[in-house]
């Protein structure tokens, strides 16, 4: 049906002023007196409500008292007029209730808590929390491909079921057409038996089919849901994300640091230009600063040290860590958050990480104890980004993967990328939910997706 979105409304009201128009949208809040009645409207496209103005004597009764309702969809024609207290607002001539709503609706009252929007996920877009988290969610996901698209980067689509874990963890969910109470002999035979005949999960990670990509088309990214069976129930997990994972050829760690830098900027400028309205809301309700701390992360450099110095700063600091920290540790979230916060005091590249904690495909070093990879912390969430430069040799590459038990039959195509041609090449991984997280000040993974997935919820 035709309408005009309110966003636009407010954008360009200089064409609609005095002017009627017609505009749809759900009640959300809406006041009521012998002779005028409010309604505040919102459509989605805006944070802002657009105030509808009902006079009774201009508009019937039986019109007007089916539309006040919260949550009740509604169709409005009307004089769209300037106003002293709220900018703008609409003179009403007519409504339809294209939607109504009862009385057990879950969003009566104007602000509930995250736990309990988190029971209804299906209902929680329609209030301006979450409104402003996916604004924002969608303009970072426009940024992302605006960046790789002007520098050049070839899109590629990665398999969501694949045979290869990428990480070498087994945190990989089965993939399987089997009946649940299948029988067979052995796990040869029951594999051989399933859709693919062979075993099959949800990816992990796009990295690998991405480096192949890469060896032909030299420079390339990946944007796509990736998947962990970790039992990790904490704010930063979730079983289901997107990951964003460039990988690019001719490139050695110095060169993707300096890209990942350069990326980050570049997104968070792009947000803070297209999403004043939402950023501005996330300042004044969510964290206090938000705005100066992105502004601040555009404009200076970000901050370098080893792994080896990031661990005698924290063995100096006279903090006590819940987990103890000696060369050979996975730093923790405590630890990471401590380097950028008080510390650096900025993002943080931390680099040169032993090989025993970090992925078999990473450059090793020449001490033979630390491979060329490095974390992105940043304040607030910890490590953000993970990325490294790979290892082109094939057969220190080989070392490494047997070192590691990998069954090297499994990953045939992926060592034919170092036996033809191989040339140094590096890439990252960027989680979006967590990108995400640090640009609004959301503080829970769970309040960044339409449907959070994590261990023991579906």
């Amino acid at each position: 049906m035709k309408h005009t979105d309110v966003k636009i409304l407010f954008s360009e009201h200089q064409q609609f002023i005095d002017k009627s128009v017609t505009v749809c949208g759900w009640v959300r809040t809406w006041r009521d007196s012998k002779s005028i009645a409010f309604i505040e409207l919102n459509d989605g496209t805006s944070l802002k409500n657009l105030q509808l103005v009902i006079e009774k004597d201009k508009v019937s009764e039986n019109i007007v008292k089916p539309a006040l309702v919260v949550g009740a969809a509604l169709r409005v024609v009307g004089k769209f007029i300037p106003s002293e207290r709220n900018g703008f607002e609409l003179s009403v001539e007519d409504i339809t209730v294209l939607g109504g709503c009862p009385q057990d609706y879950p969003l009566q009252k104007k602000h509930h808590t995250l736990e309990f929007l988190r029971t209804i996920p299906h209902l929680r877009p329609r209030t301006k929390y979450f409104e402003a988290v996916f604004a924002v969610r969608n303009a970072l996901s426009f940024a992302i491909h605006k960046y790789f698209n002007k520098n050049g980067y070839k899109y590629v689509h990665t398999p969501i079921i694949t045979g290869s874990d990428c990480e070498g963890a087994g945190e990989m969910f089965r993939v399987t057409t089997q009946p649940w109470n299948a029988k067979y002999n052995n796990e040869e035979e029951y594999f051989a038996d399933d859709f693919f005949g062979a075993k099959a999960g949800l990816t992990v990670s796009g990295q690998l089919e991405g480096e192949v990509a890469a060896m032909g088309l030299g420079k390339i990214y990946t944007f796509g849901p990736t998947f962990r069976a970790e039992h990790s129930n904490t704010t930063r997990h979730a079983a289901e994300f997107w990951q964003i994972e460039p990988e690019v050829c001719f490139c050695d760690l110095s060169d993707i640091i300096e890209i990942a830098e350069d990326f980050i900027k570049f997104i968070i400028k792009d947000v803070l230009e297209n999403c004043p309205d939402e950023l501005e809301y996330f300042n004044e309700r969510i964290e206090k600063g938000l705005i100066e701390k992105l502004r601040s992360v555009t404009e200076s450099g970000f901050g370098k040290v080893t792994y080896t110095e990031a661990v005698e700063i924290l063995k100096k600091s006279g903090k006590e860590f819940k987990y103890a920290v000696e060369w050979g540790c996975d730093l923790q979230t405590e630890h990471e958050r401590y380097l950028t916060e008080e510390y650096f005091k900025k993002p943080l590249f931390v680099t040169d990480y032993p090989a025993d904690i970090k992925a078999f495909y990473m450059k090793q070093n020449p001490d033979n104890k630390t491979v060329a990879a490095t974390d992105l912390l940043v304040p607030g969430i910890g490590e953000i980004i993970g990325c490294s430069e790979r290892e082109a040799d094939l057969e220190k590459l080989k070392t490494a993967m047997l070192k590691r038990n990998m069954p090297l039959e499994s990953y045939t195509e992926y060592l034919d990328t170092r036996k033809y041609g191989s040339v140094p090449h590096s890439g990252f991984g960027l989680g979006f939910e967590r990108m995400l997280m640090y640009i609004t000040g959301v503080q829970n993974i769970r309040d960044t997706l339409l449907y959070p997935r994590t261990v023991g919820s579906l």
